[in-house]
């Protein structure tokens, strides 16, 4: 299983980076005993300023061939972490390659919307893209808690 985050922006140095890093490793750690693999993250950028459709384009370059793509969109469902711990174990269990999407300022464009394995939403409410990493990389290590039995998640 490989697990990669695809996402539009550079993420300079700063809270919301450090926050990052700080969720992944804790994800690498909690999720070494459990069959996760670190997670590597992609940074796309258009330069060209060519919009959501580019961004796209760069973003599709970035998804790994086979993977189940998640695209995490304010339109999508809004699962639980119980319930988005239970989907990253069955794609474990099943040895599937996964791949989060955060779209740019703009969101993401309807041709990758239409090829999403699953959309995920963190809310009704519209996040920054650069809170989505960090918020996105705490429910990977809360995932990873949850499937250990840790105490970090409580119900």
């Amino acid at each position: 299983m490989r697990i990669d985050i695809a996402a539009v922006g550079r993420l300079r140095k700063g809270p919301e980076s450090a926050m990052v890093d700080d969720y992944l490793d804790r994800f690498a750690k909690a999720g070494r005993s459990l069959g996760l693999p670190r997670i590597t993250m992609t940074e796309v950028e258009d330069k060209r300023g060519g919009g959501m459709a580019a961004e796209a384009e760069l973003l599709a370059r970035a998804i790994p061939a086979g993977s189940v793509l998640v695209l995490m969109d304010e339109r999508g469902e809004q699962p639980t972490s119980p319930d988005f711990a239970l989907r990253l174990a069955g794609w474990r269990d099943g040895a599937r390659d996964v791949c989060f999407v955060i779209g740019g300022a703009d969101g993401l464009d309807a041709s990758l919307r239409a090829r999403a394995d699953w959309q995920v939403s963190l809310g009704r409410m519209v996040w920054p893209h650069m809170l989505v990493r960090v918020m996105l990389a705490e429910q990977l290590y809360r995932a990873a808690t949850i499937l250990a039995g840790a105490p970090y998640h409580r119900e």
